[in-house]
């Protein structure tokens, strides 16, 4: 019998353990757990009529390892898509809302940008390629494919929406690798993305490209997911128990075992660990066991978010609030970095005469947000709605949730500092690193993860015995 503990039991941890069960049988699973439900940023809350999500609002149609999961879970018919409404988006800008362009000819007509950005966005598909092996940050690539405003506004409003970020400090490659592929493989942006995004879903097995991917969630809230993968698994996960320390115990002649000290439980052994918790709680972990790698992990950096939950009376709010909603570009340093219209994604989601809102602090460049008390943060966020949707009066509900660690940054370097990490812990066999502080910070991200883990796992325990791995670690 495999014995495998999995620290943390967000959406990657639990779903490595659904899967891990289905592949290994006979294995004995442990899921420990810090907080006191499972789930991590992904749960959803219900109060005073209102139905909110304390982390993602739901995951797009355009891959298929949600998708996959869902289906083998059986909830599937409990998926429900986005109103049509919702692929409208606005941005924030010099103190006016204005409609985000979905489309290429959208971008021509848009008055947010001159008539050079315009051609150069025009004629993207005829500029050169890069040979430069050099990594590159999104905002560099966007002004060497169009013009510093395009860099400014869209590719500013893209990774504020996605990781809260600083687009000059994220690398391309590790943040948006289908963007830079598409520059590799065919030249351009426009030219290569939507063939390299048709051939991944084909590849994939679903149906061809929508003009634009869907957003996806349940009727009960994500939160559906997290509780039905925890009840599905044999060994339900064990909440609020903090892991303190790991060990690890190389013995000739069999695998390495590891030892687990959690509070409030007695020393767990394993044959293999897997440590999905944030970047920051991995470096701690491993930091008897190897330094080295610690101190490599630690320098994945994260943002810090504050989410507010808003309920109006729809007579209380002046502006239009059809669609997505709005972001603000990180460069006008506004208190919000966008706010996303609940109601109109999912009308269910708000009694009938109200609006459910989500106000989005923090990020790269307010950190400081997190020091605020919950009154200051209040004043200044219903401030704020009051200049860009003319809110009239107090909201009737209320509820701030604040998440420190949040977000990892994939920075500069990114791609070659996870490479480094994984090369290290190869060398301590039984030891795997999961989570979204990698290989993409997604829903579908995690979900396709999980499977890789899973398949690694399960080549860890069927390869060459321990004695040749611990060679190899030497």
């Amino acid at each position: 019998m495999e014995r495998i503990v999995i620290v943390g039991a967000g959406i990657s941890g639990l779903a490595t353990a659904y899967y891990l069960q289905e592949r290994l049988p006979q294995a004995d699973i442990t899921l420990l757990e810090a907080q006191n439900r499972p789930g991590g940023t992904i749960w959803t809350e219900r109060k005073s009529g209102f139905q909110f999500e304390t982390g993602p609002n739901g995951f797009l149609n355009h891959r298929a390892s949600t998708l996959r999961l869902c289906q083998k879970l059986g909830i599937d018919n409990e998926i429900i898509t986005a109103q049509p409404i919702a692929k409208k988006r606005l941005l924030y800008h010099q103190d006016d809302l204005y409609e985000m362009p979905s489309s290429f000819w959208q971008f021509l007509r848009t008055p947010l940008l001159s008539w050079r950005s315009k051609w150069r966005l025009l004629t993207e598909r005829f500029r050169s390629r890069s040979t430069s092996t050099e990594d590159e940050s999104v905002h560099d690539f966007t002004v060497r494919r169009t013009t510093e405003q395009i860099a400014d506004l869209f590719a500013d409003a893209l990774v504020t929406g996605i990781y809260a970020g600083d687009p000059k400090q994220l690398s391309l490659q590790a943040a948006f690798p289908r963007v830079a592929l598409a520059e590799k493989q065919f030249g351009s942006v426009s030219k290569g993305l939507p063939k390299i995004l048709a051939m991944e879903r084909e590849r994939q097995g679903l149906p061809p490209e929508p003009k634009q991917p869907q957003l996806l969630s349940f009727r009960p809230g994500l939160r559906l997911l997290i509780e039905i993968l925890s009840h599905r698994l044999k060994k339900k996960p064990i909440l609020g128990v903090p892991v303190r320390t790991l060990m690890l115990e190389k013995t000739s002649g069999k695998r390495p075992t590891w030892t687990i000290d959690a509070d409030g439980m007695d020393l767990l052994q394993a044959d293999a660990v897997i440590l999905t918790c944030p970047a920051p709680r991995q470096a701690a972990l491993v930091a008897d066991v190897d330094p080295e790698l610690s101190d490599l992990i630690a320098h994945i950096p994260y943002v810090p978010i504050v989410v507010v939950a808003l309920g109006y009376r729809q007579t209380d709010v002046l502006m239009p609030t059809e669609g997505m909603g709005y972001l603000a570009p990180h460069k006008d340093r506004r208190m919000l970095l966008g706010v996303q219209y609940c109601s109109s994604i999912y009308p269910e989601r708000a009694p009938n005469d109200c609006l459910l809102l989500r106000a989005m602090c923090g990020g790269w460049h307010r950190r400081e947000i997190m020091t605020l008390d919950d009154d200051k943060l209040s004043s200044a966020v219903r401030l704020e709605l009051r200049m860009t949707l003319g809110t009239i009066r107090p909201p009737v509900f209320m509820q701030i949730i604040r998440w420190d660690p949040a977000i990892p940054q994939y920075t500069i370097g990114h791609l070659d500092r996870v490479a480094n990490i994984e090369l290290q812990a190869a060398r301590h066999p039984g030891l795997f690193l999961g989570g979204n502080a990698y290989h993409g910070v997604s829903l579908n991200d995690c979900t396709e993860q999980a499977e890789c883990m899973t398949q690694r796992v399960a080549e860890y325990f069927q390869s060459t015995p321990a004695c040749s791995l611990q060679h190899e670690s030497t």
